[in-house]
């Protein structure tokens, strides 16, 4: 039996180049070659926290080379036990014996292709000469969200918002050698309406992103309420907006800040301009104008996971 190489999170944070991995992701939505069933989700119960926490499991297939199988649980009230809310677990396979190949830690995995992603949306979406954005979320996303969209969009200055302005400031602190200036700011709407990019990556069941503030030519990036019941951004600002999403077999059917729109008649199906696999082989067009408003939800797809998984394999394995 083949050995079964373990791949941690340092290992992760420490060989990850955002525009490599970018780069790893666009091929892959660029292609036709990889398989994706439909991700199962389970809510179950969890009396202890009074919340309920979710599996879900999430396969890829590239017949003939590699597949593998994210394992993720989400609880939200994780905080109070000093973890984060995600946890969980990469099989990284060999797709013509089905022998495992890797055990990678999920966590790592999963915000460094998440960030990717919405980078790689960034690069349709968001003007070119975009030089600001506001995080709006101080969780394990936050840090990357910002490297990666910083690594496709000139951006110069960085402004971070979060529940506690405490841990805000401290990833302030954590970032301040990086080629752009961040600064922890107290509240959303003091600097919402003056940057190119917004990106929010949060737990929020009430919208963030109010559309009253938005204005001609933003990109916005929505990358948490991964539930129907969770939305960052309101009504107003799908009105004003063109929308995208990163895949619509998860997108119409996962989020609230699609689905609630959708049930609602604020937004249609037919209304949804592209998904990355149509941006990335170019049979569809992203932003069309600097007065344009972009609205690009992301609820993650194992395609990305897969594209991860090969770009940290073959850098372990020097393959």
């Amino acid at each position: 039996m083949d050995t079964i190489v373990q791949i941690n999170t340092d290992f992760i944070e420490s060989n990850t180049n955002f525009n490599e991995l970018i780069a790893e992701l666009k091929n892959k939505f660029a292609s036709d070659s990889i398989l994706v069933p439909m991700r199962h989700h389970h809510d179950f119960p969890n009396p202890v926290v009074q919340e309920d926490s979710t599996l879900l499991l999430m396969p890829a297939w590239n017949p003939g080379k590699e597949a593998g199988v994210k394992i993720v649980t989400v609880s939200p009230k994780n905080g109070q036990f000093d973890l984060p809310s995600i946890q969980g677990t990469y099989l990284y396979m060999d797709a013509i014996k089905g022998t495992i190949k890797a055990i990678m830690e999920a966590k790592s995995l999963t915000v460094k292709r998440t960030a990717s992603a919405s980078a790689l949306a960034s690069s349709y979406l968001s003007k070119p000469d975009a030089s600001s954005l506001l995080m709006i979320g101080t969780g394990a996303l936050s840090t990357n969200l910002i490297k990666a969209h910083a690594s496709v969009r000139p951006i110069k200055t960085v402004y971070i918002w979060g529940r506690n302005y405490e841990k805000a400031k401290k990833i302030s602190a954590e970032l301040e050698g990086e080629s752009f200036h961040i600064h922890a700011i107290p509240t959303i709407e003091e600097k919402i309406s003056e940057v190119d990019i917004i990106s929010c990556a949060t737990l929020s069941k009430t919208p963030l992103v109010l559309g009253n503030y938005l204005k001609a030519g933003q990109h916005i990036d929505l990358v948490g309420a991964y539930k129907k019941d969770m939305r960052e951004a309101d009504n107003e600002s799908i009105k004003k907006a063109t929308v995208f999403v990163d895949t619509y077999q998860g997108g119409l059917k996962e989020s609230g800040d699609i689905v609630i729109p959708l049930k609602e008649g604020v937004l249609k199906e037919e209304d949804i301009k592209a998904d990355l696999f149509e941006l990335c082989s170019e049979t569809k067009q992203g932003r069309t104008s600097d007065h344009e408003i972009t609205i690009f939800k992301s609820v993650g797809h194992a395609l990305e996971d897969l594209a991860a998984a090969t770009y940290y394999y073959n850098q372990y394995t020097h393959e």
